[in-house]
């Protein structure tokens, strides 16, 4: 999937997050923008908005390596929810995606997807500073840039705003076409083009750095990464993806910085959530050899509210090495200060199951579940310990309830999957699987699991009409997905 994402980003930029928000005085500034407006209704309906979002996004989980893990999932869509809370017109609802990707890149797409690259927790040192990054897309998304540059595209060529539509719609079927027709229709007028990038990126920083205000984030974040980011890659033959679809020259940077200067200051304590999730990345995702030194290094010189998380990476990579004694003397402080701590858990979680002790783990899910019951990282892990112990009426039970409501969650279907097939029951399984194949755009193959599924349970069956009806709307699902690149 990365001939796709990249041709989108480096063909549209990104199509952000949401919010026109109620933005800061320019006279206070010292000069003003243009107010790009929201004007593209004509260009596409908010619906057809969605349908290629979705259609996107099930092509991206087939072929980019995603992290499905239910901690960075759950920070992320939390964090990204803040800010689309202090966002104004939103006009579609947003999810948001995190790739295994080491490099620094956010980019996002029609529907108000977002997605962004675990390389971004790397290098932002604070929330804020990620917060920046994803608020600028909310920016992005919120003014409709992506249906807007499509328009202006009609405009200034021969080309209709639906073979602009085409372009994209293509690049999703068929990367190679797509980034081919895409190239065509741009080469009419480049330098307007760019013009009309830069003063998309303008009011996205404008609006965003509004946005991380609202959400009560430090808006100096936004020109402290970008003058970071710029500095360190000014001569460097390969940028990053983000610098070559967001381009960070002298001014934008000096923008950014004035108007985060309208805002007042906040001097805000440190993120634990962000600096435990960008642990975890450095721990899980990255090489265990070089995540370790970084933490050894770090303790060395951190001050004492960054050493529980920099404590915590290193508890993970011990757990996965099978060194519980060094694992246990690191996390059972951190869990006994901070009992409810989702991350500490977690870990827990996985350091009972690794030497076996499954009902402790089991236990102490069940008890913070009876606190938090709707608590998404709780039900999945209560439900992999069930699983491995060959509960599986129960585990089978909580995933179907939890997948009624959270459909688009590959953990559960696999797990599904999993508790299914370890049961016999063979035709949960193939449904199961059918819905992780939908979820990736093989709806063939989904179709025929389910049709396998409905020819193995009783004619007339309950689970026969729920499979049969289950094949009819999968039917449809893929003849609206083809016709999106028709």
């Amino acid at each position: 999937m990365l001939k796709v994402s990249k041709s989108l980003a480096y063909l549209l930029f990104g199509a952000f997050l949401s919010s026109s928000s109620a933005l800061a005085d320019d006279s206070t500034i010292g000069y003003s923008l243009p107010d790009l407006g929201t004007a593209a209704a004509s260009t596409l309906t908010i619906d057809r908005e969605i349908e290629y979002g979705d259609a996107f996004v099930r092509i991206l989980r087939a072929q980019q390596p995603m992290i499905s893990d239910p901690l960075l999932v759950n920070y992320v869509n939390n964090l990204g929810s803040r800010l689309v809370g202090s966002a104004n017109d939103v006009k579609t609802p947003f999810s948001f995606l995190l790739i295994r990707k080491s490099d620094i890149n956010a980019f996002a797409f029609f529907g108000g997807h977002i997605a962004l690259h675990s390389g971004l927790f790397l290098y932002a040192e604070s929330e804020s500073e990620l917060a920046s990054v994803v608020a600028h897309e909310i920016a992005h998304q919120t003014q409709r840039h992506l249906a807007r540059a499509m328009e202006d595209q009609a405009r200034r060529s021969p080309l209709t705003i639906a073979a602009a539509v085409g372009s994209v719609l293509l690049a999703i079927a068929a990367p190679e076409a797509g980034i081919a027709a895409a190239h065509a229709t741009a080469a009419a007028n480049i330098q307007s083009k760019i013009n009309y990038t830069r003063d998309n990126e303008r009011e996205a920083d404008r609006i965003g750095i509004d946005i991380l205000a609202r959400a009560g984030f430090d808006t100096n974040a936004m020109p402290t990464f970008f003058n970071r980011l710029a500095d360190k890659y000014r001569y460097a033959s390969t940028p990053p993806d983000f610098l070559l679809t967001h381009p960070l020259p002298d001014a934008r940077v000096s923008d950014t910085r004035a108007r985060a200067r309208g805002y007042p200051k906040k001097s805000l304590s440190v993120s634990a959530d962000y600096q435990l999730a960008r642990a975890r990345i450095l721990a899980r995702y990255t090489d265990h050899k070089s995540a370790l030194d970084w933490f050894n290094r770090k303790l060395k010189v951190a001050p004492d509210s960054l050493k529980p998380s920099l404590q915590y990476g290193k508890a993970i990579i011990n757990i996965d090495k099978g060194r519980f004694k060094e694992a246990k003397a690191l996390l059972m402080p951190l869990y006994k200060a901070e009992p409810k701590n989702l991350f500490y858990i977690d870990a827990m979680t996985d350091f009972d199951l690794a030497q076996g002790k499954t009902d402790q783990a089991i236990k102490r899910l069940e008890s913070a579940l009876e606190v938090n019951p709707d608590n998404a990282v709780l039900i999945l892990n209560l439900a992999s310990a069930q699983i491995k112990v060959g509960q599986f009426k129960p585990a089978i039970s909580k995933l179907q309830q939890y997948s009624y409501h959270h459909s688009d969650d590959i953990n559960a279907w696999l797990m599904l999957q999993e508790a299914y097939e370890k049961s016999g029951i063979r035709h949960g399984s193939l449904a199961a699987q059918a819905e992780l194949f939908a979820l990736r755009a093989n709806w063939n193959e989904a179709i025929n699991n389910y049709s396998m599924a409905s020819e193995m349970v009783p004619l007339g069956s309950l689970n026969q009409a729920r499979y049969d009806a289950r094949i009819d709307q999968l039917r449809k699902q893929k003849l609206r997905f083809d016709s999106l690149s028709k």
